[in-house]
């Protein structure tokens, strides 16, 4: 069982600037793809204005569909509530190598927090070839020992700071 809760580009007005991601990749090609980068996040911004003003600046009426030309990189903000069951499904999936870089940096931080208030029962959580066999199959990520090694290291800490 899971509930999402996500914030609104509908009632929410990106007028005075939507916060955006940077992946790490476009990062890592230095100052000048950044840069391109965000003056393209600029340029979405001025279109997303624009569609607000033709659209009547009536707030809810002309926000939703404004919001059509903002980009998947928008920030958004996201409540999530799992049962513990759902939680380590969760992380079996999203924890993984091969999971998406964003997701898996959620996965993995919403992880740690789990750890801190219940590690009895998130000890183990986490992609599945902690507990077993990849279940990736031909599409492992072929880590299997490196992830063991890391979550024996987390652990250990964990014990310590106890």
């Amino acid at each position: 069982l899971a509930s999402f809760s996500v914030q609104s580009q509908r009632y929410v007005s990106y007028d005075q600037g939507f916060g955006y991601v940077l992946p790490p990749q476009i990062e890592a090609l230095g100052a000048e793809a950044v840069q391109e980068y965000a003056s393209q996040m600029e340029t979405i911004q001025a279109w997303y204005q624009q569609w607000q003003e033709r659209l009547g600046a009536a707030g809810e009426g002309s926000n939703e569909d404004a919001r059509f030309v903002l980009p998947g990189a928008c920030e958004t903000r996201m409540l999530v509530t799992m049962n513990v069951r759902e939680l380590r499904h969760f992380f079996s999936l999203r924890m993984c190598n091969r999971a998406q870089w964003e997701i898996r940096a959620l996965a993995r931080e919403m992880h740690r927090l789990c750890l801190e208030v219940a590690p009895s029962l998130f000890a183990d959580a986490g992609p599945g070839c902690l507990r077993g066999k990849c279940p990736e199959g031909e599409k492992t990520c072929g880590q299997m020992k490196e992830i063991r090694k890391e979550r024996e290291a987390l652990l250990a800490d964990l014990v310590q700071d106890v």
